[in-house]
């Protein structure tokens, strides 16, 4: 058992009992609001999931996911009972505050978020893909799954084509019910098919799984339950799954959630790539951040495609290839696998009014109900290097590491992109990776 977390729970609880109140929940050192009762529980290595079962049961836990990826399982409503009991049982190695994740969205106000149906063919190629690389017949991410973790896709657009097997960790159907996993598809695997966008990878396979709300809201054990999925399945599906885009995060530290690390280094192990959105505060660095803070996982940042317009007396019109205003970043460090591994896209451009201020252009794609949409952030970006990814795998690359050498080394404009973001608040972090660039 952790120690320094048994402590904290045990304090927590003995106040708890003594005051009548409810059981209170271990924060990281990074406040992260957590599901009040929720918890992750770890057991010792090599337990089965029905002793694990049973066992939570018998403690009066209400189980909610029981994992095969990692020897944990997710409980909900537990009241200080509950976690005593855990508390003294030896097979229990850890318990975990089961916290909040957030599909992650843009800060700065978005200039282009009304829907657009483009008319038959009228197909746009986004300036996110033309930047990084328009798919090709022989580069376009053909015999490749890639899951999207995310809020869910909408499987009646005729842009898109998601594969049949699917898992949702929220409800009972994967149809996206908030438009931000729609959103990330296209950008990934929008097909070339004369309507709406066309992806970086449009022949590559997407895969379905909805870990989010219709809020966009999550938690760490919704994550891992998507996780097991692929774990489980990406063997067994056609094409198999050998990347994974995960849009979303939330604050955290490396080690606050050693189950959620665990799931993600299975899938590392796997040969999986692993490709993660930076997240959308440039006060703080990928470190700070969950999942895109673990060295198991591709980082990304936000940059724009294109140059925006200037209409302030006293500024300047920001330049393709600037760090978006919003991004979170951090320098890559190749002895931990920390930091940022590239940048992409993360909107079309930004644009500065009369009195100084900024606005983002979103990044043009698949709109929930149809035609198109632009939305901004780093949830975009990812998309933009999971595309890329696909793309590298389909020229018969592998690996997590080598792909992400293959990602810095081909990148362009290294030491010179991403160029500064002249807004404030934004602060160089060390490093000019590049932007991702596809094959």
């Amino acid at each position: 058992m952790d120690r320094v977390l048994v402590r904290t729970l045990l304090g927590a609880i003995v106040v708890a009992l003594s005051l009548g109140a409810s059981v209170a929940i271990a924060q990281s050192q990074i406040d992260t609001p957590a599901i009040p009762g929720g918890f992750i529980v770890m057991f010792q290595p090599g337990s089965a999931a029905t002793a694990r079962e049973s066992k939570l049961q018998a403690v009066g836990a209400t189980v909610r996911f029981n994992y095969s990826v990692v020897d944990a399982a997710a409980i909900s409503d537990a009241n200080p009972n509950v976690i005593a009991a855990l508390l003294g049982d030896s097979s229990v190695t850890s318990i975990i505050p089961d916290r909040l994740v957030q599909a992650i969205g843009a800060q700065l106000p978005n200039l282009g978020g009304g829907g657009t149906q483009a008319a038959a063919g009228s197909q746009v190629i986004p300036a996110g893909v033309v930047r990084v690389g328009v798919p090709t017949s022989t580069s376009n991410g053909a015999g490749i799954g890639v899951a999207v973790i995310d809020t869910g896709m909408d499987f009646g657009h005729r842009d898109l084509a998601p594969a049949s097997q699917w898992y949702t960790a929220v409800g009972s159907s994967c149809q996206d019910d908030n438009g931000h996993g729609t959103h990330v598809t296209g950008i990934l695997a929008a097909l070339n098919n004369a309507v709406d966008v066309v992806g970086v990878a449009p022949n590559a396979k997407p895969y379905c799984v909805k870990v989010l709300d219709q809020s966009g809201t999550g938690s760490d054990s919704t994550i891992m339950a998507g996780v097991d999925w692929v774990f489980n399945n990406s063997a067994i599906v056609n094409p198999r799954i050998r990347v994974v885009n995960m849009s979303l995060g939330r604050n955290g530290t490396l080690d606050d959630n050693p189950a959620l690390r665990a799931a993600i280094r299975r899938l590392y192990d796997l040969g999986i790539v692993v490709v993660v959105a930076a997240g959308n505060d440039s006060s703080i660095e990928v470190s700070q951040r969950v999942p895109a803070g673990y060295p198991e996982v591709l980082s990304v940042a936000a940059t724009s495609a294109v140059a925006g317009s200037n209409s302030c007396l006293l500024g300047s019109r920001i330049n393709a290839d600037t760090a978006a205003s919003f991004t979170t970043d951090g320098r890559y460090n190749p002895s931990t696998r920390i930091g940022i591994t590239v940048s992409a896209p993360g909107e079309e451009n930004e644009d500065v009014d009369f009195i100084c201020r900024v606005a983002s252009q979103g990044i043009l794609s698949t709109r929930l109900g149809g035609g198109t949409t632009r939305l901004s952030g780093t949830s975009m970006a990812s998309p933009h290097v999971a595309g890329i990814v696909a793309r590298l795998m389909q020229s018969g690359l592998a690996g997590p590491e080598n792909i992400r050498g293959i990602l810095r080394a081909r990148a362009t404009r290294v030491g010179t992109a991403p160029l500064d973001s002249p807004t404030l608040g934004y602060s160089f972090d060390g490093e000019r990776e590049g932007i991702a660039t596809a094959p």
